[in-house]
């Protein structure tokens, strides 16, 4: 009875590896395929596995460099730096009234509570955003 046990623990372990290194087991796959890789012991070479590649590994592009694999992943929340700075760009993006408090600023008029309230919101709203990435 232990003997049983412990095959079905070891069953369950090597199951969970291969999971947890591949992305998938073979109950993701159908009957029809299961029955295959057994009749040919395809299991190494499973047409659904997916294979974990590691970030560091070394890869080496058209011109003969040297990289981690991980340096060529582009990055979604990456700052443009360039058109991050152009006022164009921002100003593009901004309120019309957060522009009219700014020319306020600029031109050295007192700020209305409204207007500072509203600043200190709209401030507010984009350290939040900052702050999330």
């Amino acid at each position: 009875m232990m003997c049983r046990i412990a095959s079905c623990v070891v069953a369950d372990y090597w199951r969970k590896q291969y999971k947890l290194t591949n992305g998938l087991d073979c109950g993701s796959c159908g009957q029809k395929q299961r029955a295959k890789c057994k009749a040919g012991y395809l299991y190494s070479v499973c047409p659904k596995a997916v294979k974990i590649e590691s970030l560091s590994k070394p890869i080496t592009d058209s011109e003969g460099n040297v990289t981690e694999f991980g340096d060529t992943i582009a990055d979604d929340k990456a700052i443009d730096v360039g058109a991050w700075l152009d006022a164009r760009t921002f100003l593009l993006s901004c309120p019309n009234r957060l522009l009219q408090i700014a020319y306020k600023m600029r031109n050295g008029d007192n700020l209305t509570p409204t207007d500072s309230q509203y600043l200190w919101r709209f401030r507010k709203r984009e350290q939040n955003k900052l702050l999330a990435m």
